[in-house]
């Protein structure tokens, strides 16, 4: 009997983290894979490290390979998870990729910079299409689990992905971004609690509402076949 694959991510704060924790390990590890995660760290001192935020792609990148470096079995597999929306100007092939009008086309560029850059085939780059809230997008109606006083607000939403169409593509404006629309429509919304709502969606449901999201865990799902 094979051995469980190990899957180290590094995530870009907590919202991603508790999603890690509480819903994709539990589906990857039907796949016998087992995911450990971290958020990216910010800043240190001799008492503490500081984890959360993707405020520059240097001190992603350091905190990347120092895992790498930490973990150095060829046999484990990094990932990252990252929001294409507020994506620091640091980033390899930020400015380049302003010149890629179709998102697809755009974040998978992104991501072919990022395997680039940290140069390692161990690792297997993501950045979500726009922010973490469009997989909520999938599934508005699931708001009602703990904002069930914003019925109204829930409707407004389910109109807004049923006119776009597709919640990956709810843009990078820093006024209509996924979380934003959210937050305006109902000022409770709580990030970490909706990593909570999106585990409720089910992970097949966000692969089947979300083209990006689901490439990449299908990647991820057949770690264990190679």
């Amino acid at each position: 009997m094979r051995k469980f694959i190990r899957l180290n991510i590094t995530a870009e704060g907590q919202t991603e983290e508790r999603f890690v924790k509480q819903t994709l390990s539990n589906h990857l590890g039907t796949f016998n894979i087992s995911t450990d995660v971290r958020c990216v760290l910010t800043s240190k001192d001799k008492r503490k490290h500081y984890r959360g935020g993707l405020i520059s792609y240097d001190k992603a990148k350091k905190d990347i390979k120092t895992w790498l470096k930490d973990d150095n079995n060829p046999e484990v597999r990094f990932t990252s998870m990252f929001d294409l929306y507020a994506l620091p100007a640091d980033f390899p092939g930020f400015e380049d990729s302003k010149k890629i009008i179709d998102p697809y086309e755009k974040v998978e560029f992104l991501e072919s910079e990022l395997a680039k850059d940290i140069d390692d085939f161990r690792f297997i780059p993501y950045i979500q299409l726009y922010e973490f809230e469009a997989l909520l997008f999938t599934n508005p109606k699931k708001l009602k689990i703990e904002y069930f006083d914003y019925q109204s607000s829930i409707n407004k939403l389910i109109k807004i992905v049923e006119k776009i169409g597709n919640p990956e593509l709810i843009n990078d404006n820093p006024e209509t971004a996924p979380s934003k629309r959210i937050i305006k429509l109902i000022p409770d919304y709580n990030k970490v609690i909706g990593a909570t709502i999106i585990g409720e969606i089910g992970i097949e449901n966000l692969k089947a509402g979300c083209k990006h999201f689901n490439d990449w865990v299908l990647k991820l799902e057949g770690l264990y076949t190679k």
